[in-house]
């Protein structure tokens, strides 16, 4: 993998061959899940957390712009992907890349559909295409439908999302509620013919007057096919999984050596605040095998202005026998009754307000190594930390990468985080990634 996230100067990145890839995802853990899968891919990728207040220098091929868009209001939305995409532009993007999750999270007002349209007028872009996919994560497309693993979306625990609840497996009919412009399908027979017949099936679209397509795709070689089809596009949107598809018609020769974080320093902690069903699992297997939990009640959030340093306290008391977890992670009852009460704006801000204090709490304290869990926590987390952009490590499961950053008032001057989209993950997740950044040090030790 290679990456570069050069020290902010004038000039801006250089683009390797005069080509640059700009990334506008709607969350910090899509960020990273897509910049994850661009520098596997060979490519040099820098990741910011938000838009920078100005240009920076470095080579690389593709930069990755988080926002955290996805539920705030669609006009807000709009508003900051359009000025990602000016300062992207500004870079030299040739081509634009709206990320967003790999199980579609939207509403019916959006923010899919009027961030997509907002920036296809912007691009003066007639025709785009819209794919979720990502097989390597369980995120397949067929026939218009999404799945998770082996059911339909709106069977799987995407169903009790508390903010994004997805009802509906058919993306035609989701995205369609969301934009003025006709959506089609580029189904698997076009796919299965390879890129020369998707473009027949593009241009065949574009004269039905049909401007976003919903692609289907259930491996990676459909990615690979679409990603060709796609290169000359001037905007694509999608899941990360696009992203193999697509590195490859950008690519030149990967750095060596890149994509190595240095030694971790630093206590370890887990901050999880995703209800998703992946997740509740994890948190529960660390706590069955004796990890030393804090959990924080929505309610008590709401109410306790002091519950952030009890967490912090109590954790920094623990965290000497091994990694501490302080989560708000709770199973769909739970989470409706917390919503009934506070309401579900209410319910989330207090569970973010409260983790994003502990994480700057506990990185002040000697935190160097920091799991967050959900993509609301990670970004209301990241933004306390002022982390403004990440080197991008080895990956510890698809879309989850191992991240690196400077921070200054950490006592260790940098930090090991990374950034765990609700859903990704094995039942393992935890114990896995922090034996990982131990293998990858040892390794570099041997090396």
């Amino acid at each position: 993998m290679s990456t570069d996230t050069s020290p902010g100067r004038a000039g801006g990145p250089r683009p390797a061959g005069g080509a640059l890839l700009g990334c506008i995802a709607d969350d910090f853990t899509g960020a990273t899940d897509l910049a994850n899968n661009l520098a596997r891919a060979g490519l040099r990728v820098v990741q910011t957390q938000g838009v920078p207040a100005g240009p920076f220098d470095g080579e690389v091929d593709a930069v990755v712009v988080a926002l955290k868009t996805r539920t705030v209001p669609a006009a807000e939305a709009v508003a900051q992907s359009l000025q990602a995409l000016a300062w992207l532009r500004g870079l030299g993007a040739d081509q634009v890349y709206f990320k967003y999750c790999s199980t579609f999270d939207s509403t019916p007002a959006g923010n899919i559909g009027p961030v997509t349209e907002a920036l296809m007028d912007a691009l003066d872009a007639p025709f785009t295409i819209a794919c979720p996919a990502f097989p390597e994560a369980g995120r397949t497309v067929f026939k218009g439908y999404l799945f998770v693993g082996d059911v339909l979306l709106h069977e799987s625990g995407m169903r009790n999302h508390p903010l994004t609840p997805m009802t509906d497996s058919n993306l035609q009919r989701v995205l369609q509620a969301q934009t003025r412009r006709r959506v089609g399908l580029i189904d698997y027979r076009s796919i299965a013919a390879g890129a020369a017949a998707v473009g027949q099936r593009i241009d065949a679209l574009r004269a039905e007057g049909i401007g976003i397509a919903i692609a289907d795709a259930t491996s990676d070689a459909d990615l690979a096919t679409l990603g060709a089809a796609a290169a000359a596009l001037p905007l694509v949107t999608a899941g990360s999984g696009l992203a193999i598809g697509l590195a490859p018609q950008r690519r030149r020769a990967p750095r060596e050596g890149a994509g190595r974080p240095p030694p971790p320093q630093g206590r370890r902690a887990i901050l999880s605040g995703s209800c998703s069903t992946a997740t509740v699992g994890q948190v529960e297997r660390f706590i069955a095998g004796g990890g030393a939990a804090f959990r924080i009640d929505p309610l008590a959030a709401a109410i306790d202005a002091g519950l952030a340093a009890q967490a912090i306290d109590w954790a920094t008391a623990h965290w000497q026998d091994g990694p501490v977890l302080v989560y708000a992670t709770a199973r769909p009852d739970e989470v409706r009754a917390a919503q009934e009460r506070l309401g579900v704006a209410g319910a989330a801000e207090a569970v973010e307000r409260t983790l994003a204090a502990v994480a700057r709490g506990l990185v002040e304290r000697g935190a160097g190594q920091l799991i967050l869990a959900g993509g609301e926590t990670s970004s209301a987390c990241v933004l306390a930390l002022e982390v403004d952009r990440m080197r991008i490590g080895p990956q510890i499961a698809p879309g989850v990468p191992w991240c690196h950053a400077n921070v200054p008032y950490a006592p260790q001057g940098s930090l090991h985080l990374t950034l765990k989209s609700g859903n990704f993950g094995g039942p393992d997740f935890f114990g896995r990634a922090f034996a990982m950044l131990d293998d990858t040090t040892t390794d570099a030790a041997r090396s």
